[in-house]
């Protein structure tokens, strides 16, 4: 299905570039703090630097996407183009849920396990780690350099097929997968160390109590990110399945256009996280917080 997306022509030109100008300050002041200011590294360091540079490349990206929808949905920089910037936002989208996780990982082990030798990795096994991350990453998303677009002006790696079989793809699968795992390590982190900090004698003190309120930032966050494009996404997919069975192909597509342009609405939303972020780093580093 193609839409004519006038909504979204109208909508996420001026949101993909107040993204682009906050969330690009926002994440290169994050670059130059950790490759200027900070030193020595610790492992939790090389995690927060991954994570921002995730953020960084992905924003680097919006100001096509915003070019894309201000011309009314014509991609003017090639097919080869369309696939690259498609994969640099699955890629470093995927790249951030996977960091935010294994930030969450980190401070759980660091709270709940203090003792546990992980806790003393080494920057050098860290970015090992890192390294893996970003393999699971682009291993997940570079299916997206297979994608062939039957219009040459259209470029959109989430699209609606009316036989519904081909609606259920890797990449729709992935989407799901890196929001859903994610989410969960992140809330059971977030729980234990919750239960953990309010165990303590310390648990009525300022610092412990803006640190319970953090948390529970972080998990909103998120939630409000991510959730919603994933819910209309399985949301597309079983209305393709039912509304297939009651309608015609032709009229298909047109009875779907509310709910798909909802759907790019809302993956916009997943671009704001990466907004957000540096306020994760700011709390999750005493080394950044005394910069300021």
């Amino acid at each position: 299905c193609h839409f004519n997306g006038t909504v979204l022509i109208s909508v996420l030109p001026s949101l993909l570039g107040a993204e682009f100008v906050l969330g690009g300050l926002g994440n290169g002041l994050a670059l130059w703090i950790f490759c200027c200011h900070l030193k020595p590294w610790k492992s939790s360091t090389v995690l927060l630097f991954n994570l921002a540079m995730a953020d960084f490349l992905l924003i680097m990206a919006l100001p096509f996407r915003a070019s894309y929808y201000n011309a009314g949905l014509q991609w003017m920089y090639g097919e080869a183009m369309c696939n690259i910037c498609l994969f640099m936002l699955a890629m470093n989208r995927s790249g951030s849920t996977v960091f935010l996780m294994a930030i969450a990982g980190d401070r759980y082990m660091r709270v709940v396990h203090p003792h546990h030798r992980i806790n003393s990795l080494s920057v050098s096994r860290a970015t090992c780690f890192v390294m893996g991350l970003w393999l699971l990453t682009i291993t997940m998303t570079a299916h997206v350099f297979s994608l062939k677009h039957t219009n040459t002006t259209y470029c959109e790696s989430f699209m609606v097929d009316t036989e519904p079989s081909h609606n259920l793809s890797w990449h729709k699968f992935e989407f799901l997968f890196s929001f859903i795992i994610p989410l969960v390590v992140i809330l059971y982190c977030t729980v234990h160390i919750i239960g953990k900090l309010r165990g303590r004698q310390l648990a009525q003190h300022e610092k412990t109590k803006k640190a319970l309120c953090f948390l529970t930032v972080v998990v909103v966050l998120f939630t409000i990110c991510f959730l919603p494009s994933n819910l209309m996404q399985v949301l597309i997919w079983v209305e393709t399945q039912r509304r297939a069975r009651a309608l015609p192909p032709a009229e298909l597509c047109p009875a779907l256009e509310g709910m798909t342009n909802a759907f790019f609405l809302t993956i916009s939303l997943t671009y704001f996280n990466s907004v957000l972020d540096p306020v994760i780093y700011y709390f999750s580093s005493p080394a950044i917080q005394n910069l300021f």
